[in-house]
């Protein structure tokens, strides 16, 4: 029975689409049965495009995020990745192998290198890697950093370039989403332009859904679409 509600499912969302929301609404354990932080939201993200989340503080944007992430789950509605409920898959397993997470901070760890923040994310993934080493510095030069910063240690790095190891990072395990939260926020116009064309390739090219939580107006101007949030009254 599962098995065919779930291929129902399937059968309500285009072939291109990766991730579906629909209906969705979060509401805190500790609110009113009316107190909503995001309420009735329909969202299609497809393969090979770009997206832009934007709205006020306070609007839900995190929330979102985090439902998307699968560190929440909805209080009502539903979130289909690939056709399939979140509710009814492994989250440690979708968040380490399907969707590669951005964040503003970069949350690298600071006593690693580079590659072993890269490597260390390709162990939590359990994907067998022949030589991993190797393939963390082939990311770092998809990303525009030369070999050569493998073993600098990420407190020598830039904000930019610990942006790029991120990204390298979020892509370890190969995945068909990424999700990046105010990623260029801390990062100055011409490296932020530079972040962003790696976003492009990644969707444009590579055919990667990529979903991006922003204020800022210069990644508006990049996306494929824009969903604005509007705060719950």
């Amino acid at each position: 029975m599962e098995e065919k509600i779930n291929e129902n499912k399937k059968m309500n969302i285009k072939d291109n689409v990766i991730l579906s929301i629909q209906n969705a609404s979060y509401r805190y354990s500790d609110a009113t049965s009316d107190e909503y932080a995001i309420k009735d939201i329909s969202y299609d993200f497809e393969k090979g495009k770009i997206y832009a989340i934007r709205g006020r503080s306070g609007s839900g944007k995190t929330t979102l995020l985090s439902l998307i992430s699968g560190l929440e789950r909805c209080t009502e509605g539903t979130i289909l990745f690939d056709g399939k409920d979140l509710k009814d898959i492994n989250l440690d397993t979708y968040r380490n192998s399907q969707i590669g997470i951005v964040f503003q901070s970069y949350n690298l760890l600071p006593y690693m290198t580079a590659s072993e923040n890269i490597i260390l994310s390709m162990d939590a993934s359990g994907q067998k890697i022949e030589n991993k080493k190797q393939k963390a510095i082939e990311l770092m030069e998809s990303v525009g950093l030369k070999s050569d910063y493998a073993d600098r240690r990420v407190l020598r790095l830039s904000g930019g370039e610990q942006q790029r190891v991120a990204i390298a990072r979020s892509l370890s395990y190969n995945p068909k989403m990424i999700v990046a939260d105010e990623p260029t926020g801390n990062l100055d116009k011409q490296t932020e332009s530079e972040i962003l064309e790696i976003f492009k390739k990644l969707a444009h090219e590579e055919g990667k859904c990529v979903i991006i939580v922003t204020h800022s107006p210069n990644v508006c101007e990049i996306v494929d679409e824009i969903y604005d949030l509007k705060k719950v009254k």
